[in-house]
């Protein structure tokens, strides 16, 4: 009973994160500021999700328990870079390109899950090592570079919010 929620809870506040780190990223690329609260529901969810993945039952050191690792780095880098450093000079790089790898990061994890849940794709790959997630992996992760390229380019993303 308790897997059971901490599933349902775990998937949702990822599902959030990520509609949250997507709708931030795609103001920025569209040369807009990210939103009103868009920014702590995405910074909250994606720690959430992270934090809560390491409730679940394991044996070993598994590649989830190694993106979870990865995804708090980043988050850390996250904080440091807006909290302690106001994200000035090359501070600011860090907070956009960390936002990014963590949207990136659990849009991976989505893909990943998709190929194990969803019937479909699961015969297309199920083990995870087929070409068909590897190329779906592959084109997640150059959308995610080439929009954090512009990302970190864009003026509307290296302004802080005013609160």
């Amino acid at each position: 009973m308790f897997l059971q929620a901490l599933t349902i809870v775990h998937t949702l506040i990822s599902l959030v994160a990520i509609a949250a780190g997507l709708a931030v990223l795609g103001n920025w690329l569209a040369g807009k500021p990210a939103g009103s609260g868009r920014l702590p529901v995405f910074v909250v969810t994606a720690w959430l999700t992270s934090l809560t993945g390491f409730l679940f039952p394991f044996n070993g050191v598994l590649p989830s328990h190694i993106t979870g690792v990865v995804a708090l780095v980043v988050l850390l880098g996250v904080f440091v870079a807006d909290r302690l450093k106001g994200r000035a000079g090359p501070w600011n790089g860090v907070y956009v390109a960390g936002i990014v790898a963590s949207t990136y990061l659990l849009v991976f994890v989505l893909v990943a899950q998709l190929f194990l849940k969803v019937p479909a794709l699961h015969r297309l790959a199920p083990t995870g090592a087929e070409p068909a997630f590897a190329i779906a992996q592959g084109a997640v992760l150059l959308a995610f570079l080439a929009a954090g390229i512009v990302a970190v380019r864009r003026p509307t993303a290296t302004r802080k919010a005013v609160a």
